[in-house]
C-alpha cells in the first residue's frame, strides 16, 4: 500500500500537537518554581527535574521571561518568577470571596465536630464581625450574631486575629487605649495579652473560656493569606461545660480546616 499523502489537516492536527506540548511545559515549568523551597532554578535543575533537555529548557525560559512570567540573574544565571507572575496570583486572589470559599468547610468542621464553626473578617483596625456560622442539629447549641463588632482582645476568634497581625498593628492596638471587658474573664492586662499573643501565635490556635459572652467556649485559628496576614478566622464554639471535653477534638479539626484554607489563599508557611 502506498504511503498516505499528508494533507493540511494533519499538518494543523500536528502544528496543534506541538503548541499543546509547548504550553504544557511551560506550565510544568511554572509550577516547579512553587514547588522549590528555594527562591531561583539552574537551566539544569529544571531539566533533571522535568526530563527535558537542557536546549527545550532554554527555549521555555526565553518565551516566559519575554512575558515576564520569569526573571533572570545575569550574574548567576538562574531564574525565579517574574512581575507578571505575581501578577497572576494576586489576580487570582482578589476573585476569592472568603465567606464562599469557607462554606463548605464551616459545614463538614460542623459535621465533623457537632459543634457551631463559624467566619470572621475584621471591621478597620479594632474589630472583627461575624459573617457566617453553621450551627449543630442537637438540643443545646452556640449560636452568633452575625454582623455585630467585636474588639480584637475579646474571646478566641479575635485573638486569633491579633495575635497574627504585623507587629505594629498589634502595638498600636494594645496602647491604643483601655482595653474594655465584656465579662469577668475577658482579657485586658496589657501585658498578660501580650504574653497570651505571644502563645497564640507559636502554637498556631487560641481559645476562650467566657471572654466575649458568659457560657460560651471556642476554639479558633486564622486563614492565612499569601503574606501570612488572616484574611479571616474560623472558630469551633460551644457551651463551656462540654466543650471542656471536646477541645482537643475540635482543635484538631479546626487546624486542618484553616491548612486547607490558607492554601486556597496562597500561604505555603
Amino acid at each position: 500500500m502506498s504511503p498516505r499523502t499528508r494533507t493540511a489537516a494533519d499538518e494543523t492536527a500536528d502544528g496543534g500537537s506541538a503548541t499543546i506540548a509547548t504550553v504544557e511545559r511551560a506550565a510544568d515549568v511554572l509550577l516547579l518554581f512553587t514547588e522549590t523551597p528555594g527562591p531561583d532554578l539552574g537551566v539544569t535543575e529544571i531539566a533533571d527535574a522535568l526530563g527535558l533537555s537542557k536546549a527545550a529548557v532554554h527555549r521555555v525560559l526565553a518565551s516566559l521571561r519575554g512575558r515576564d512570567l520569569v526573571a533572570l540573574d545575569e550574574r548567576t544565571r538562574r531564574y525565579s518568577l517574574g512581575v507578571a507572575a505575581m501578577r497572576l496570583g494576586l489576580a487570582y486572589l482578589d476573585r476569592i470571596d472568603v465567606r464562599v470559599a469557607a462554606r463548605p468547610f464551616l459545614e463538614e468542621l460542623s459535621v465533623r465536630t457537632d459543634e457551631t464553626a463559624t467566619l470572621s473578617v475584621l471591621l478597620g483596625r479594632r474589630s472583627r464581625i461575624y459573617v457566617d456560622q453553621v450551627t449543630p442539629d442537637r438540643e443545646v447549641i452556640m449560636a452568633v450574631t452575625l454582623g455585630e463588632p467585636y474588639p480584637l482582645h475579646a474571646g478566641a476568634s479575635s485573638r486569633a486575629f491579633l495575635a497574627f497581625l504585623p507587629e505594629d498593628e498589634v502595638s498600636a492596638y494594645l496602647d491604643g487605649g483601655s482595653l474594655d471587658a465584656l465579662t469577668t474573664s475577658t482579657l485586658v492586662d496589657t501585658g498578660a495579652l501580650r504574653e497570651d499573643l505571644a502563645t497564640v501565635r507559636a502554637q498556631g490556635w487560641a481559645r476562650s473560656y467566657g471572654e466575649r459572652m458568659d457560657g460560651a467556649a471556642s476554639v479558633a485559628a486564622p486563614v492565612l493569606g499569601h503574606d501570612g496576614v488572616p484574611v479571616a478566622v474560623i472558630s469551633v464554639c460551644g457551651p463551656a461545660e462540654r466543650f471542656a471535653g471536646e477541645l482537643e477534638e475540635c482543635r484538631d479539626a479546626l487546624l486542618e480546616t484553616t491548612a486547607t484554607l490558607s492554601r486556597r489563599f496562597g500561604w505555603t508557611g
